[in-house]
């Protein structure tokens, strides 16, 4: 049976477009009226937070409240809206490419699943991108109020296609100790670096492109992992 195949989203499948979300969020906070850079900062510090704890209009009036800001409900909504729009036009950003891969693996028999440390819009808009159909499971930290390196949330995902965590190969940038998370629960590791060299200290085998994917799991011998 063709092994399931995992992948982080960010800097993985699509790129993590970190200067638009600098930017997004330095024009929401011109709406709730606080200090841009303030906010922006803000959001950055708050990351472990809005991955398993927040949704958007909580974080906006609770980071708002904290610098000062006293936003009306119509002001935080509107904000809310605006961070949204940023989710849907990340996750509609996939290459061709990378959807030809995501094609190919399930032709070839491949199970696929996702696991992303994402705020509560990324997770709300996954349904309408073009990735959605292509995956069997998706697992969000905001969903399941858990992060990637915890161990529990792949072997939620890994439970979710009924197979074990060591049937899995685990397909991520290496953003968040993802990696040796991936490693610590048997799955074989492979680290991409398409997007962004996220962790170039990880010592196992990496990937410079997704289209080399499948052939890396049509070789015959087990992918070694970084912990063998």
């Amino acid at each position: 049976m063709p092994r399931p195949v995992v992948f982080d989203l960010f800097h993985t499948l699509v790129h993590g477009a970190d200067d638009e979300r600098d930017r997004v969020v330095g024009e929401m906070a011109l709406v709730v009226g606080v200090d841009p850079a303030a906010l922006v900062s803000a959001y950055h510090a708050t990351w472990r937070d809005r991955l398993v704890r927040w949704d958007v209009e909580e974080t906006v009036r609770i980071l708002a409240g904290r610098l000062g800001g006293s936003p009306t409900d119509e002001q935080v909504a509107r904000a809310a809206v605006h961070r949204r729009a940023l989710a849907r036009r990340v996750l509609g950003r996939v290459s061709p490419a990378t959807l030809d891969v995501l094609d190919a693996l399930r032709g070839r028999g491949h199970r696929l699943a996702l696991i992303s440390n994402a705020t509560s819009e990324t997770a709300e808009a996954w349904a309408d991108g073009p990735l959605a159909r292509r995956f069997d499971v998706a697992v969000f930290s905001c969903e399941v109020g858990l992060a990637k390196p915890d161990p529990a949330i792949y072997r939620a995902a890994a439970q979710r296609l009924g197979v074990a965590p060591a049937d899995c190969v685990y397909v991520g940038d290496g953003a968040d100790g993802e990696l040796a998370g991936a490693a610590v629960v048997g799955m074989t590791v492979l680290r991409t670096t398409e997007h962004q060299d996220t962790d170039p200290g990880w010592a196992g085998p990496v990937i410079a492109n997704l289209r080399d994917l499948p052939a890396r799991l049509e070789e015959p011998a087990p992918i070694p992992s970084a912990t063998e």
